[in-house]
C-alpha cells in the first residue's frame, strides 16, 4: 500500500513538472514569434517608460482607476492642484487638456474628464480618475478599478490647436457636462 501511494505520488510529480516544462516551453515559443509593428530603437533615461502622445482622437478600452486620498491638493501636470470632487484625470498617453468621455463597461454610466496629469503608473491601467469621477460612474473604492473605454471629445495638439475626437459628435457629452 505503501509503494502504490508512492508510484502515485511520483507520477503526479513527474505529470506536473511535464507540464510546467511544456507550459513554460509554449510560452517562450509564443513569445518569440510576435513580431514587432514598428522597431524602434530604446530610449535612455526617463524617456524609456514614456508612451508616444495620443492624438488620434480614438476609443481606447482598459482599466481605470482612482486617486487615492492623498493626491488631494497636490500639483498635478498642468500646475492646478488635484480637487477630489472635479472632473480630472491622468492619461500616460492623451495630451494636458484633452476632453474625454470615460464610461465604465459593466454599467454603462459615463461622466466627461480633462486630462490635467500624468499617470497612471500601474502596468496594464488607462487611466486615473478624481475619486467623485469614479465614484459617478460607478468604480468603487471596494472594486478599486474597472473596465472602462476612454473616448476623446477634443484631443489638444501639440500647436495649441484642437481636433475633434471620436466622441465629439455624441449627444450624450452634452448632457454629462
Amino acid at each position: 500500500m505503501f509503494s502504490t501511494r508512492l508510484l502515485v505520488a511520483g507520477a503526479v510529480l513527474t505529470g506536473l513538472i511535464a507540464w510546467g516544462a511544456v507550459a513554460f516551453m509554449s510560452r517562450e515559443t509564443a513569445d518569440a514569434s510576435v513580431t514587432p509593428v514598428a522597431a524602434t530603437p530604446l530610449a535612455s533615461g526617463d524617456d524609456a517608460d514614456r508612451p508616444q502622445p495620443d492624438r488620434s482622437g480614438l476609443r481606447r478600452v482598459g482599466v481605470a482607476s482612482f486617486y487615492a486620498d492623498w493626491f488631494a491638493g497636490r500639483e498635478m501636470a498642468d500646475g492646478t492642484p488635484m480637487n477630489p470632487n472635479g472632473d480630472n484625470a491622468a492619461s500616460r498617453t492623451l495630451p494636458i487638456g484633452t476632453t474625454a468621455k470615460v464610461t465604465n463597461i459593466s454599467t454603462g454610466q459615463s461622466a466627461v474628464v480633462t486630462i490635467q496629469d500624468r499617470g497612471p503608473y500601474a502596468k496594464g491601467r488607462l487611466v486615473d480618475l478624481s475619486p467623485a469621477t469614479a465614484h459617478r460612474i460607478g468604480i468603487t473604492r471596494r472594486m478599486g478599478v474597472a473596465r472602462v473605454s476612454v473616448s476623446p471629445i477634443r484631443v489638444v495638439l501639440p500647436d495649441g490647436s484642437t481636433k475633434p475626437g471620436v466622441a465629439a459628435s455624441d449627444s450624450e457629452v452634452a448632457r454629462l457636462r
